[in-house]
């Protein structure tokens, strides 16, 4: 058996039947007859009436189809998986290589905002001291890297395929980012240190109180507070049970009705009683479900919570020695350094920003931005001493 290693060119390219069929489908949706119409049970009627009208007559597809077509992207195969990814390369000389991983329910348009300042940096003000090549895939059975070719597609399996597609582009020596399912496949990939691999920075490290004498003792008011947020996750998260448990049973729903579809992925944009409706941009949101509607992934998507439930991948508390970066944003999951700091022996760099939540990347970027640019200059300033350079 002969793997196909071509990198192949892509374009996003949606027939306009599908995008007919959608509208056709939004315009016969059947509405439940909510026992509460509000946030109490799920997702308000209300809501998700607004963004089936807009997504039906508003949404412009093009326009965003456009806005991705942009950038270069490729398909290629590794471990009989269809990877699809954008490749932006800086013009600056000796740019670093970085990959970015989006979560669930997102896609490489979550890291538009932060394309142009990391590859351009003069364009955007920023010091061109330092400037990023970036590599944004699409998660293994998310939207375009799709169809699933088998089960088994955790965080680390996709850490893996990740090393691999760096190593195919020639890159020697990289980094890695990312948030949500992104932040389990950078810590999967942090554990895996396979050679090259400079640092990763995360939003999330999911470590959790283990029972240790005296591990609450001194946690900051920061910290503290961020308990809430958790128990807040965990009374209404239903969607982790299920993704973990009958992914196949959901996706009967979310491939048929665009307005499930909606409703599914809206849980974590717009939060469980609505609280970010403000700050949910309409287009990047309906871009990123509607990548996941014409490709018919919403069911295939939630195969990596099963596949990771059932190897813990992302969770575990295995050693991770390569440099780390974590960036905990206040209206997220508030990750505990002292919890982090039990497997992640070389804990760099730790941001606690004034602002933004679990998608960080689309509503404050240039937060991201200014962490991802301090971690990973000091990275390359020990690289350069370590080796006696002095050229930067």
């Amino acid at each position: 058996m002969t793997t196909n290693t071509t990198i192949r060119p892509f374009r996003i390219d949606i027939a306009q039947a599908q995008v007919l069929d959608l509208q056709r489908r939004l315009a016969a949706t059947r509405w439940p007859q909510p026992v509460d119409p509000g946030f109490g049970h799920g997702q308000s009627l209300a809501l998700m009436r607004e963004l089936a009208a807009y997504w039906a007559d508003g949404f412009d597809w093009r326009a965003q189809e456009a806005r991705l077509n942009r950038h270069p992207q490729f398909i290629t195969e590794i471990d009989g998986q269809t990877l699809h990814f954008i490749h932006v390369k800086s013009k600056e000389p000796n740019a670093f290589p970085l990959i970015l991983t989006h979560g669930w329910p997102s896609s490489p348009a979550e890291y538009l905002d932060l394309i142009g300042p990391l590859t351009d940096p003069r364009s955007h003000g920023l010091d061109a001291s330092i400037a990023f090549d970036l590599v944004i895939p699409s998660v293994p059975g998310m939207g375009l890297s799709s169809p699933l070719a088998a089960t088994g597609w955790d965080a680390a399996r996709t850490a893996a395929a990740w090393h691999t597609l760096m190593g195919r582009l020639g890159y020697t020596r990289y980094g890695a980012q990312g948030g949500d399912v992104g932040a389990l496949i950078g810590r999967e990939l942090g554990i895996l240190a396979p050679e090259g691999l400079a640092g990763v920075h995360l939003q999330q490290v999911f470590a959790f109180p283990n029972g240790s004498p005296g591990e609450m003792e001194g946690l900051s008011a920061f910290e503290m507070e961020g308990f809430k947020g958790l128990d807040h996750f965990r009374k209404y998260a239903g969607y982790v049970d299920i993704q973990s448990k009958r992914p196949g049973t959901l996706a009967y729903g979310l491939v048929d009705s665009p307005a499930a579809l909606l409703s599914w992925n809206a849980e974590l944009f717009f939060g469980f009683e609505g609280e970010r409706i403000a700050e949910v941009d309409r287009d990047r949101f309906l871009t990123h479900v509607s990548l996941y509607w014409f490709t018919a992934t919403g069911g295939q998507a939630a195969e990596f919570y099963l596949a990771n439930a059932a190897s813990g991948a992302g969770y575990r508390e295995l050693p991770n020695p390569t440099p780390t970066a974590v960036a905990v944003f206040p209206n997220d999951f508030r990750s505990v350094r002292r919890f982090v700091a039990r497997s992640h022996t070389r804990l760099l760099q730790w941001t606690e920003m004034p602002r933004g939540g679990h998608f960080a990347s689309e509503t404050d970027p240039d937060l991201v931005v200014d962490d991802l640019r301090r971690f990973f200059v000091g990275l390359q300033a020990q690289q350069d001493a370590l080796h006696g350079r002095t050229d930067h």
